[in-house]
């Protein structure tokens, strides 16, 4: 596949690689130059870790830094 850059700067991709990479129109790439060679990725708009905020329960009578000590070190002391 071939994609073309147009005089103002606009990279076309071909439709089969958008079909293929599940690109739809208006949406953000992401890219870097590595050499001689364009790297591109699908910008995501949504934290990762959204759906997972506040779902957590700490050990009852533990703060955050509390229960993030004992994670680490491994003990509560």
């Amino acid at each position: 596949m071939t994609a073309t850059v147009r005089p103002d700067g606009i990279l076309v991709l071909p439709r089969e690689a958008c079909e293929l990479l599940g690109l739809k129109a208006g949406q953000t790439l992401e890219v870097r130059a590595e050499g001689e060679v364009l790297v591109a990725w699908k910008k995501s708009d949504t934290d990762p870790f959204e759906k997972w905020r506040g779902r957590g329960q700490l050990p009852t009578g533990t703060t955050g830094d509390e229960y993030l000590r004992i994670a680490r070190d491994g003990h509560g002391d």
